[in-house]
């Protein structure tokens, strides 16, 4: 169901001076927008959920349920006649909203440093995640005062979220030499079309003349790793006697998948082309430092 709030002035004084928790729900994202010179906030603020956010981003919906959606947050500047709107996607985790910002992170925009976790935009639009929220903000217009408009708002509801928004911690361990800078990503389900496969944090590569993806699954216990591996052995068709280090999987749909297994870990890669790849891969592999991610 969809809500509307209007909040009188005396409302938002005391939201403003409520303390400096996260901002997470919408009286308190509403509460942390900040000023901008010659923009007026809007006393309107719509609530989407899942069963009805398809009124708002039609056939986008199913991808942000992938990303364990719970709510979307809608608030709007204007000026004269030109608006600014932002949309405040929650999730259940961190690792979701940033699952989020990056299966629609492209290229051609311009990265912005120091909003949220990462942030990118263009003329018409800015983007960022910080905590458990994905903000999508767009205007109606462009030019050098709306992109300052962008920029002002966002710094402040990223810090008013989460000031110290990182990519998840996993991604420390993926080694730097042959990274493909923003290509970081986390699939929450189906990795390479496998319902097991999840979820996975990879990035990509250019290494030994070829692109690649790397990856990684944490099964937060060895026998969880393990179930996975058997399910995927059992799609393959290949005999599940496997043993802690290297693996090869024979995957007919997407090549031979080089991988290994190290206690709760899985970590492999994947080429769209299903290149084949050369022994020293699993060296590669083998140098992750997964003991920066595992828990004390």
């Amino acid at each position: 169901m969809k809500y509307i709030f209007r909040y009188s002035l005396l409302l938002l004084v005391l939201l403003c001076i409520a303390g400096t928790a996260p901002a997470q729900t919408p009286r308190e994202l509403y509460s942390a927008l900040p000023a901008v010179d010659g923009w007026t906030i809007s006393p309107d603020i719509e609530v989407f959920t899942r069963d009805n956010l398809y009124e708002r981003i039609n056939g986008a919906a199913p991808l942000f349920f992938e990303n364990n959606f719970e709510e979307m947050t809608s608030m709007v500047y204007t000026q004269h006649n030109e608006y600014i709107t932002i949309q405040a996607y929650r999730h259940a985790t961190p690792e979701d909203a940033f699952g989020m910002y990056a299966s629609e992170r492209s290229p051609d925009m311009t990265f912005y440093p120091g909003i949220g976790g990462e942030a990118q935009g263009d003329e018409y639009g800015l983007f960022f995640f910080a905590g458990s929220l994905y903000v999508k903000m767009s205007a109606s217009s462009e030019g050098e005062s709306v992109t300052r408009a962008f920029k002002e708002i966002a710094t402040g509801l990223a810090d008013a979220i989460d000031a110290g928004a990182s990519y998840p911690p996993l991604f420390k361990v993926f080694p730097e030499e042959g990274l493909m800078r923003y290509t970081q990503a986390y699939i929450s389900q189906n990795y390479i079309g496998h319902a097991f496969l999840k979820p996975v944090y990879a990035a990509h590569y250019t290494r030994y003349g070829i692109s690649f993806q790397a990856f990684v699954i944490d099964g937060k216990a060895p026998d969880a790793a393990r179930q996975i591996l058997r399910d995927y052995f059992q799609f393959t068709g290949q005999p599940d006697n496997f043993t802690p280090g290297n693996i090869l999987v024979e995957d007919r749909y997407n090549g031979n998948i080089p991988m290994v297994w190290q206690g709760r870990y899985i970590v492999g890669a994947f080429n769209e082309n299903a290149l084949d790849f050369p022994e020293d891969i699993y060296g590669f592999l083998s140098a992750f430092r997964l003991e920066v991610a595992s828990p004390k």
